[in-house]
């Protein structure tokens, strides 16, 4: 027999298996065809360099400069120093920031041989273990969100409560990989639904470069730098404020995704190598021109942007002199 007549027979003797057959072609041919025109190349564009990566293990504490950095989907890490994964709350668990404490801004917590080093002003060293896992977990609440913290013991609270003034008494926490991270939605109505974060504000990472800084510091009486900003990635090489239009950039094997600005508050006006608030500049200056458009009040309300936060999409290492690339679709 004909080999066409022997494939007529069988799929007379199977027209519902040729019918399946038939459709699953129709349908893997669609969307073959849907890919092929809905997906756009991609291509890169080099938009500046990394100049500076900044980790604050402390919530609100000094930065730590590392010239290399794992980009996780929580936000930097770097050794056992993770970023914003330690918090000084009240004994009630609420947090407590260089907004309500500006003198939070001088203490450093480091790593070493397995210890945190806490370091401030007229304070000698204090040296604990990076795990403590006979010490309790808190229940904690970072702008009204429910996050758990390991205490890290009666001495650093002493520590905290006699650098802080001994008025109340306060306790510092640490977030451990098995807890339950937060989803700060309310904080950040354009945060996904499916990305978390310890102790930041809102999202993993922050971006900011260093025209911007200088563009700020031209309109000032007193120049202000980038650590009064926190951010964590420094990029140079751009123009000023040109960040805000990188919805998405690639850095070595790492791929960010914009995901707002970051709307600045008060704890803009604490100098950084003083620990004293203002209470003015440059979160006035900042408010001048740096203002979001009108459709856009129901997301940063009358807080200036200044930086942009950022998820991650592809982790991977960062390295200080990296290339910053724009991707463009």
């Amino acid at each position: 027999m004909d080999p066409r007549e022997v494939a007529v027979s069988v799929l007379s003797q199977n027209r519902g298996a040729a019918l399946l057959v038939g459709g699953a072609g129709v349908a893997l041919l669609g969307l073959g065809l849907v890919y092929k025109y809905l997906r756009r190349p991609e291509k890169v564009v080099p938009v500046g360099v990394v100049s500076k990566l900044l980790i604050h293990p402390l919530k609100s504490g000094k930065a730590v400069s590392v010239e290399l950095a794992e980009c996780l989907k929580i936000g930097l890490k770097f050794g056992q120093l993770q970023d914003r994964h330690w918090l000084v709350v009240t004994e009630g668990g609420n947090m407590v920031t260089g907004r309500q404490q500006p003198r939070l801004v001088l203490v450093s917590l480091t790593c070493d041989g397995g210890c945190i080093c806490l370091n401030g002003p007229n304070m000698e060293e204090l040296r604990l273990p990076v795990k403590l896992s006979d010490e309790p977990v808190i229940n904690c609440r970072v702008f009204g969100d429910h996050i758990q913290g390991r205490y890290c013991g009666d001495e650093a609270s002493h520590w905290l409560t006699r650098y802080l003034g001994g008025e109340k008494t306060f306790l510092l926490v640490h977030f451990e990989p098995q807890m339950k991270a937060r989803r700060p939605e309310e904080g950040g109505p354009l945060f996904p639904k499916c990305e978390q974060v310890a102790y930041p504000d809102v999202g993993p990472v922050m971006l900011l470069s260093e025209s911007s800084i200088q563009d700020l510091s031209s309109k000032l009486e007193n120049e202000v730098t980038v650590e009064r900003f926190r951010p964590n990635i420094v990029i140079s090489d751009c123009e000023a404020f040109e960040e805000d239009s990188w919805e998405e950039i690639q850095i070595g094997s790492v791929r960010l995704q914009r995901l707002m600005s970051c709307g600045r508050c008060i704890f803009t006006t604490v100098d950084p190598e003083t620990g004293i608030i203002a209470k003015k500049e440059p979160l006035e200056t900042l408010k001048s021109y740096r203002l979001c458009k009108p459709s856009e009040r129901h997301i940063y309300k009358s807080s200036p942007l200044f930086g942009q936060l950022l998820t991650v999409k592809k982790t991977g290492v960062l390295f200080v002199g990296d290339v910053v690339y724009k991707v463009i679709r």
